[in-house]
């Protein structure tokens, strides 16, 4: 059985099923030693760069972000 029919398969089990389904799969990611988790977050940053360098990601200042999070804090 390929993802393609897995997906399609999971897409039609009813609600409550496909979020314990979902659940179950996002909790087998959490496995994952700091081995496999490091070549990961290259992989992010790495495309994260890319897209910056490309003007598709917009930069924002740190004390913006501050700023930002604190006001949605309060």
């Amino acid at each position: 059985m390929n993802a393609e029919t897995i997906t399609h398969e999971a897409l039609s089990l009813p609600m409550q099923q496909r979020a314990e389904l979902a659940a179950q799969l996002l909790s087998s990611l959490d496995v994952l030693s700091e081995a496999e988790i490091e070549p990961l977050w290259f992989q992010v940053a790495a495309q994260r760069a890319a897209e910056m360098d490309q003007g598709h990601a917009k930069r924002v200042p740190a004390e913006d972000v501050r700023r930002q999070a604190r006001a949605l804090l309060k």
